[in-house]
């Protein structure tokens, strides 16, 4: 009964749940939002990494190396408690939005590149025969037979990110957890925090079981 008290007072958790639901709404943007900034960038990324001069390659290859290096809380703390210093400063959400979307544009260039690399020379030999563009080429032959891998790895990179929007607390925007934390020390109980993983497991293990499925079809596919 300790245990349940302590852990799972349902008195607690059904006072928590309007507090958190304020919260739901800023992690659902701020996951949104990353990984739509992040994948596009990340897009970008591999595309200067693979195809622009080398010195402009060599840049690319820092900045991925250093970013998936770099642990995103330091990154956000820096981005939150340091640019201002130089002059540059951002509202919590930005600050957060920014150093998640730099760290998953590095995952996703890495990804990107895997998948356009895994398509075979003689399709790029052939658009080159088409007199194809390189942009025409990228979009209408590369590109689409590219997703079929990057897919998989894409959604699990974008569920971690959904998990790390978790870190923005610390720049005391105010997430599911951050709200979770705050009822917690208000109510005197972790009851909210219970409720906050349950919400966490509600929205990420349909993505979870949607990686399984794009996953077991690739490999379907590729079996053939």
């Amino acid at each position: 009964m300790e245990l349940i008290d302590t852990f799972f007072n349902w008195d607690v958790m059904v006072r928590a749940f309007p507090i958190l639901m304020r919260g739901l709404g800023n992690t659902l943007l701020l996951g949104i939002v990353t990984i739509v900034i992040g994948t596009m960038a990340g897009l970008l990324l591999c595309l200067v990494r693979l195809y622009a001069i080398r010195p402009i390659q060599l840049l690319a290859i820092i900045y991925i190396d250093v970013f998936r290096a770099l642990p995103i809380l330091v990154l956000l703390i820096l981005v939150y408690y340091a640019l201002p210093f130089v002059g540059i400063r951002f509202d919590s959400f930005t600050s957060a939005t920014v150093a998640l979307s730099m760290v998953l544009a590095a995952f996703t260039a890495e990804v990107c590149r895997a998948g356009i690399q895994n398509v075979p020379k003689g399709q790029f030999e052939a658009a080159a025969s088409l007199g194809m563009p390189f942009w025409q080429s990228m979009r209408k032959i590369i590109l689409p037979q590219a997703i079929r891998v990057i897919i998989p790895p894409l959604t699990s990179n974008s569920i971690s990110v959904f998990k790390d929007t978790a870190l923005a607390s610390v720049v005391a925007m105010p997430d599911l957890l951050k709200q979770a934390n705050d009822a917690q020390a208000m109510m005197a109980n972790p009851s909210p925090l219970i409720v906050a993983a349950v919400i966490y497991l509600i929205i990420l293990w349909p993505m979870v079981r949607v990686v399984g499925y794009l996953e077991a079809r690739n490999q379907r596919a590729l079996a053939r």
